[in-house]
């Protein structure tokens, strides 16, 4: 396939905070809905997780008026990114269109998984019921390469409770890494190091601070499936990335909070950014 180098590529976040949903005034700037990213690549829409983030952007695509054909790709099946799925009002209507991505785990397929969460006792209603849009299901292995229109993207397993698919998109000769809920065993993981080479855009678990991981601070979070940006940045670093963006934000840490952690990793990585709802950023 030849890179067109002028072609549009932009992301968006809709959601951008971990583990759980964090309404209110403290939590504005930044945001408080759990993960939910948009890719568009020419005219492909591609969403990564359908946490509550997913909400918003489906109102978002509603006020268009217009058919909505998008793919979705899902990292894993914890709540934080799923919960958002059964009020992304796009899928409610006929004339659109999706096919969801994700891997099989358990024994499972991506189908079977996301029908489990909406059912009795959990849900009133179930997809089968209400799902009026055209719906496709996609069992997506670890190292799977595939082709929408001018995007390629490829997935690969990380270092997650239950595994988690981290996704690097290319498109125009661009690329965007979206590697949420990563844990930072070893921050030079060759998988992780191969994903995140040479990318345009690295958005990164980055919820904790090296202290908070290890329990200098807190109760220790080593073992639940998250990183800091100490790892964050050394990863950027070592894999030459253009520009890191830290995501699956600590629901404890309020905006002011989180204006001092962006201050303290700029002392290490100055150009870095941490993920804000509805920030847009162009690749041209």
């Amino acid at each position: 396939m030849r890179e067109d180098s002028r072609l549009p590529f932009e992301v968006r976040f809709w959601g951008v905070r971990g583990s759980i949903p964090t309404p209110g005034s403290r939590t504005q700037r930044y945001g408080g809905n759990t993960p939910c990213v948009e890719m568009r690549c020419g005219d492909e829409l591609l969403i990564f997780d359908l946490g509550t983030g997913v909400r918003v952007l489906g109102e978002a695509l509603c006020a268009t008026r217009q058919p909505v054909r998008g793919s979705v790709f899902l990292s894993h099946y914890h709540y934080d990114h799923l919960q958002g799925l059964p009020f992304f009002t796009p899928i409610f209507i006929p004339q659109n269109s999706f096919t969801v991505y994700g891997a099989p785990r358990e024994g499972r397929s991506v189908k079977e998984i996301l029908s489990g969460q909406m059912v009795q006792p959990y849900f009133p209603v179930t997809a089968e019921q209400v799902f009026r849009a055209q719906v496709a299901y996609r069992d997506l292995e670890p190292e799977s390469e595939l082709e929408l229109g001018p995007a390629r993207i490829r997935a690969v397993d990380l270092n997650h409770p239950g595994g988690n698919l981290g996704y690097r998109v290319t498109c125009g000769g661009k690329t965007i890494v979206y590697a949420t809920d990563v844990e930072h065993e070893n921050p030079h993981d060759p998988v992780l190091m191969a994903l995140a080479r040479d990318a345009d855009v690295l958005i990164i678990d980055a919820m904790y601070t090296e202290d908070e991981y290890r329990g200098l601070v807190g109760a220790s979070k080593v073992g639940w499936g998250h990183s800091t940006w100490e790892a964050a940045v050394e990863v950027a670093n070592e894999a030459r990335v253009k520009q890191l963006v830290l995501f699956h934000h600590e629901p404890t840490r309020d905006d002011e909070n989180m204006d001092r952690f962006v201050e303290q990793v700029r002392k290490h990585r100055p150009d870095v950014i941490a993920a804000k709802e509805l920030e847009t950023l162009k690749l041209l």
